[in-house]
């Protein structure tokens, strides 16, 4: 089975061709960290806009880099939640003609259940069920992945994701957008006990986070430094600040495995691509006896591979959207 996958959350437009769901024939992105960039973050109106002018020409070119022609494609998955509104709707739209001019299903695919999906194509032996650590800019949660489409959400951010507080720091310190690989880069060799930040434990909800007060912390120190004419070590800061993220992230993600005890541990999103996170979680595994599924840094980030290998599935659960198929700003990942 082909399938056609669209992806326009946020500022990446990406058009992928997916065979069977795990095997990539084309996988293409036209990102737009660049133009944002100047901003120091993502201005929705513009994305949109982009999407726009990239979407059609991406698809066709996913279609040529394939080897494959419009009669070949058997449905067309694409994000239609969560993300920035009017980014998704320009997929969304675009998912909807294509189908319509095809005469083939629309699946629509939940982001989240997308970068979990990434996994799938990495890691050929992955399946369910697992537990999914999902950290990106826009979400962080842990995922109790018992099937391909049945998940249910053990613990999640109650207010800022933690791509989000590597970008909002990285503005603050005047390294670049997007902030997660300049704060990785700058934390090497650095002093992870430098600086003391605040990890915030959630009561009665063990497995849920904070992310809000790290990232006022860290910016208030940067300020404070400023103000007193004071010199940081920089290095010494974005390490201890990683170091304070993944100890929010880590031990909460083992104690859901543990709970749920399948033995296997997955990472999906952007902030996956991170060393620090990388390593303690590989440690922790290491220690646990978990098996720890990483994605490539190629599949950390938005792709459209990721939406055509969970459409697949999607797609095999019976999952269908009409022409009437709407965007979600927010989405429960449970309801796909």
């Amino acid at each position: 089975m082909i399938i056609l996958a669209i992806e326009s959350s946020c500022d990446e437009t990406a058009a992928a061709v997916v065979k069977d769901g795990r095997t990539v024939l084309a996988d293409v992105i036209a990102s737009q960290a660049d133009m944002h960039a100047i901003y120091g973050g993502v201005v929705p109106e513009i994305a949109s806009r982009k999407h726009i002018e990239a979407i059609s020409g991406l698809a066709d070119q996913a279609l040529e880099q394939a080897g494959v022609t419009r009669a070949d494609i058997d449905a067309v998955a694409v994000t239609y939640a969560p993300g920035l509104i009017g980014a998704l709707l320009v997929g969304v739209n675009f998912a909807k003609a294509a189908a319509y001019g095809l005469g083939v299903p629309i699946v629509p695919v939940h982001h989240v259940r997308g970068h979990i999906a990434a996994n799938y194509i990495a890691h050929p032996d992955l399946e369910p069920p697992f537990v999914c650590l999902c950290v990106s800019g826009g979400n962080t949660m842990i995922v109790d992945v018992r099937d391909y489409t049945d998940m249910e959400v053990l613990g999640a951010t109650r207010d800022d994701a933690a791509g989000e507080c590597f970008d909002k720091v990285a503005r603050v310190l005047g390294i670049g957008y997007p902030g997660g690989a300049p704060m990785d880069r700058l934390a090497q060799g650095g002093n992870d006990k430098k600086y003391s930040f605040p990890s915030v434990h959630v009561h009665d909800a063990p497995m849920d986070m904070s992310f809000s007060g790290l990232k006022t912390a860290a910016i208030n120190l940067i300020h404070n430094a400023q103000q007193k004419g004071e010199e940081l070590d920089l290095p010494s800061l974005a390490a201890s600040f990683a170091g304070a993220v993944s100890e929010m992230l880590v031990p909460r993600t083992m104690e859901a495995a543990k709970a749920c005890g399948y033995g296997k541990i997955a990472v999906a999103g952007g902030v996956a691509a991170n060393s620090r996170i990388r390593a303690d979680l590989e440690a922790a595994c290491k220690a646990s006896g978990d098996k720890l599924y990483l994605p490539p840094l190629s599949l950390c980030g938005d792709n459209g591979a990721m939406i055509g290998c969970q459409g697949y599935y999607e797609y095999l659960a019976g999952t269908r959207g009409g022409m009437d198929l709407n965007a979600y700003a927010t989405r429960d990942i449970k309801k796909g």
